[in-house]
C-alpha cells in the first residue's frame, strides 16, 4: 500500500476545527464551512489539475467551456479521469433538477440530501428507476456473473484456490471467519480485488455457463453494459440501457391498461395492423377500454377510482423513496471502497473494517450452540417483550429526539461518505474555489461506432482462446441481400397504417407551427404565459451563444439576452441582459441604461428548478410530429424576497448554469 494510503489517518477536522500537523507541531486552520463538501472543496492538495490550480488573475478561467471537452488532456481533477468526470456530471444533469437552500446542515455532514417530504411524480420516478440501473443491477449482474465464471471451472486455478480454502475453512470450523477475513482483505487492500476477482467486461461472460458469449448488441463496444452496446462516452450505453428499460416497462404497463390484446379480438384481425398502436396513445386510454365494454368509466359510477389511484400514488412514493435509499447506500459503498479524491481514502475502510473484525473475532470465540440459542433468545424478546421494548423506544424518543436518524446508515457507518451526487457537487466546488469552473460534458449527435471496444487480451481470465474472444467481440458482418427484400415488404404491409399516422403527424406539426405563431402574437401583446413559451423550439443539434463560463443565452419575459454571472462584485451578481456583453464587458455597471431587467445577489437564492419548455406531453408530441427540433428548457430561480421569482427560458444552457450556481456561494442545498 502506498504511504499516501495512510495520510488521512491524520485527524481531520470540519468547519472551524483545527488539525494538528504532527510533523513539524504547526497546527493549521481549516477553511470554513458549514458542511464536509464545502471545506474539502477549498482544500489545496500537494497534486493538483487543472481546475484546481489557483488563478492569478481575479478573472475566472475556461477549461474548455469554448471547445470539445473531450480535446482536454490533462485531467481536471487528480485522480479522477476527465471520462469519469464527464460521466459524474451528466448523470448529475439528469438526477438533481430542484433544490431549496436549508438554514442546517444534515447529520451525515453532506448537503444535497433528500428532502423528507420528497413528492412523487411520474418524472421523479423515471430518473430513479434509471438511476436504480445503472448503480444497482449492473453491480449485481457483474457480481452474479463473478459467480458463473467461479462455478464454472472454466478458470481453474482461480476456482480451485477458492475450492481449497473454502473446504479446508470448514474442516477446520473456521469459514464464518475465513469470509469475514477475505471480506476485510477486499476492504483493506484494494491490489487483491483484481487477483480474487479479475475484471472482464459484462456482456462477454454468459451468466449460465461462465463462459464468453456474443453480447447482445452483436459487439463489444462498451465494458460495463450488460448488452455490449458501442458508446461514444465512458458510461452513455448504460444510461441508454436504463432509458430504453424504463420506456419498455412502461409501454407494457401502457398495454396492460388499454388491454392491447383483448380477448375478443383475433390477432389477425383485418384493421388491427392498420389503425396504430393503442400502446402510443396515452390519453384516457384506460377509460375508452372500459367504455367500450359497455361500461361506464366516470367518476360518478365508479367510487373506486379516487381512492385506489391515492393509494398507488402513495405506494409508488414509498417505492420511489425505498429505491433511492437503496442505490443511495450503493453509491455510499462504493465510494468508501474506491474513494474520490479529494475525499480521504482510507478512513472510510477503516470504519468498515473495524464493524468486520469485532464479528470475526467473536465467530472465532462462539460455538454454533451458542450462536443458536442467542438467536433464540432475542427471537423470543422480540415476540413478547412489545411492552417493554414501546416504553423503551417511548423513553429514547423523550430523551434523545433525533436517535433513530442518527442510527440510519448515512449518519453513522456512512457518515460523511458521499452519494455520487454530492461527489461530483464536491467537484463543482472545487473548480469555483478556484476560479476554474468545471466544463460541461462533451455531447455529440452522431452515431456510435459500431467497433470493437479495446481489451488486454493478457489480462483476461476467461478460460477461452485469444481467437474466441476476438471472434465474440467482432462486429457481427452485415448481410445486405436480406436487408434490401425486409426493407421492400415493409412499406408494402403498413402502407395503410404509414398514411394514417403520416395525416396525424402532419395535422399535428401544422397545429404546433400555429401555436407557436399565436403566442409570439400574444407574448408581443404583454400575456405572461405566452412569453415563457417563446423560442422553446429550435433545430435539433443548435448551438446558442454564449455558452458559459460567465454568460448564458437565455430568454427573459419572452426577450432574447443573456444571464451574466458578475462575479467582481462581493457577494457576485447574476442578472439578465438584452445587451448581449462582448467578451471582457461582463461588469453590470458596462450594460446599457433599460437592458438589465432583473438582478440578484447569488448568495441570495433559495431555490433553483428546472422546469420543462414544455409539459411531457407537450415534449411527446413535439418528439414524435416534428422530428428536426427539440423543447429547450427553463430554469426558474426564488430568491430571499417574495418578489425575487425569476423564469429564465429557452436555455439551452441551462444545466451548465444550474452547476455554476449550486456550486458557487455557501449555500446548504436539499434535494427536492
Amino acid at each position: 500500500m502506498d504511504d499516501d494510503e495512510y495520510s488521512d489517518l491524520q485527524p481531520q477536522a470540519t468547519n472551524n476545527e483545527v488539525a494538528v500537523n504532527q510533523g513539524d507541531n504547526m497546527t493549521e486552520q481549516l477553511p470554513a464551512g458549514p458542511t464536509d463538501s464545502h471545506v474539502i472543496s477549498q482544500l489545496e492538495p500537494d497534486e493538483k489539475g487543472l481546475a484546481q490550480q489557483t488563478s492569478e488573475s481575479a478573472d475566472l478561467t475556461d477549461l474548455g467551456w469554448s471547445n470539445p471537452a473531450d480535446c482536454i488532456e490533462e485531467p481536471l481533477i487528480v485522480g479522477l479521469a476527465n471520462e469519469d468526470l464527464w460521466m459524474l456530471i451528466r448523470r448529475f444533469d439528469k438526477q438533481v433538477y430542484n433544490v431549496k437552500a436549508v438554514s442546517e446542515a444534515p447529520l451525515q455532514n453532506l448537503d444535497l440530501t433528500r428532502a423528507d417530504d420528497d413528492e412523487f411524480s411520474p418524472d421523479k420516478l423515471r430518473a430513479t428507476m434509471e438511476r436504480f440501473y445503472t448503480i444497482v443491477v449492473i453491480a449485481l449482474t457483474s457480481s452474479l456473473k463473478h459467480v458463473a465464471r467461479i462455478r464454472s471451472w472454466k478458470e481453474p486455478r482461480r476456482t480451485a484456490i477458492f475450492c481449497a480454502v473454502y473446504f479446508l475453512a470448514w474442516l477446520l470450523d473456521i469459514l464464518v471467519p475465513t469470509i469475514i477475513a477475505s471480506m476485510v482483505a477486499l476492504i483493506m487492500y484494494p491490489p487483491c480485488r483484481p487477483l480474487m476477482f479479475p475484471p472482464a467486461p459484462v456482456a462477454l461472460v454468459d451468466k449460465d455457463t461462465g463462459g464468453i458469449q456474443k453480447p447482445k448488441a452483436g459487439v463489444l463496444g462498451s465494458h460495463d453494459s450488460i448488452t455490449g452496446a458501442p458508446e461514444r462516452f465512458k458510461g452513455e450505453a448504460v444510461e441508454q440501457e436504463a432509458s430504453n428499460l424504463v420506456a419498455s416497462v412502461a409501454s407494457v404497463a401502457v398495454g396492460s391498461a388499454v388491454g392491447k390484446h383483448d380477448p375478443g379480438v383475433p390477432d389477425d384481425a383485418p384493421l388491427e395492423g392498420a389503425v396504430p398502436d393503442a400502446m402510443d396513445i396515452v390519453s384516457e386510454t384506460a377509460d375508452a377500454h372500459t367504455a367500450a365494454q359497455g361500461m361506464d368509466a366516470s367518476d360518478t359510477h365508479d367510487k373506486t377510482r379516487q381512492p385506489m389511484k391515492q393509494s398507488v400514488m402513495a405506494g409508488a412514493n414509498l417505492l420511489m423513496q425505498a429505491i433511492n435509499d437503496v442505490t443511495d447506500t450503493f453509491e455510499k459503498f462504493g465510494n468508501a471502497l474506491s474513494a474520490t479524491p479529494p475525499f480521504p481514502r482510507l478512513r472510510p475502510r477503516l470504519r468498515l473494517a473495524s464493524i468486520l473484525c469485532p464479528l470475526g473475532l467473536a465467530s472465532t470465540l462462539m460455538s454454533s450452540y451458542l450462536f443458536m440459542k442467542g438467536v433464540g433468545l432475542l427471537v423470543g424478546v422480540a415476540f413478547f417483550g412489545d411492552p417493554v421494548i414501546r416504553e423503551g423506544i417511548g423513553y429514547l424518543n423523550r430523551k434523545y429526539p433525533h436517535w433513530q436518524r442518527a442510527l440510519q446508515l448515512q449518519n453513522s457507518l456512512l457518515k460523511g461518505i458521499p452519494t455520487n451526487a454530492q461527489l461530483t457537487l464536491t467537484l463543482l466546488r472545487m473548480g469555483e474555489a478556484n476560479a476554474s469552473p468545471l466544463p460541461p460534458p462533451p455531447i455529440s449527435h452522431e452515431k456510435a461506432p459500431s467497433q470493437p471496444a479495446s481489451l488486454h487480451h493478457e489480462e483476461l481470465t476467461l478460460g477461452a482462446t485469444r481467437e474466441e474472444i476476438e471472434q465474440a467481440t467482432a462486429a457481427e458482418p452485415h448481410t445486405p441481400d436480406a436487408e434490401p427484400n425486409s426493407q421492400a415488404e415493409k412499406p408494402h404491409r403498413k402502407t395503410l397504417r404509414s398514411r394514417i399516422v403520416g395525416v396525424f403527424r402532419g395535422t399535428t406539426a401544422t397545429g404546433i407551427e400555429s401555436k407557436r405563431g399565436i403566442d409570439r402574437m400574444r407574448a408581443a401583446t404583454g400575456s405572461r404565459h405566452a412569453k415563457t413559451r417563446v423560442g422553446v423550439l429550435r433545430r435539433k443539434g443548435m448551438l446558442s451563444t454564449p455558452i458559459g463560463p460567465v454568460h448564458f443565452d437565455a430568454r427573459y419575459k419572452g426577450k432574447r439576452g443573456a444571464v451574466v454571472i458578475d462575479s467582481s462584485k462581493e457577494p457576485a451578481i447574476l442578472y439578465f441582459t438584452t445587451d448581449v456583453p462582448e467578451s471582457g464587458e461582463l461588469q453590470l455597471e458596462s450594460r446599457k441604461p433599460g437592458s438589465v431587467l432583473f438582478t440578484m445577489p447569488v448568495s441570495d437564492i433559495q431555490e433553483m428548478r428546472k422546469v420543462g419548455g414544455m409539459g411531457w406531453k407537450g415534449k411527446l408530441v413535439v418528439g414524435w410530429a416534428i422530428g428536426g427540433k427539440e423543447v429547450v428548457d427553463s430554469l426558474l430561480l426564488v430568491g430571499k424576497e417574495l418578489h425575487q421569482s425569476y423564469q429564465l427560458t429557452a436555455m439551452g444552457t441551462r444545466n451548465q448554469l444550474f452547476n455554476r450556481l449550486i456550486a458557487m456561494d455557501g449555500q446548504v442545498w436539499e434535494h427536492c
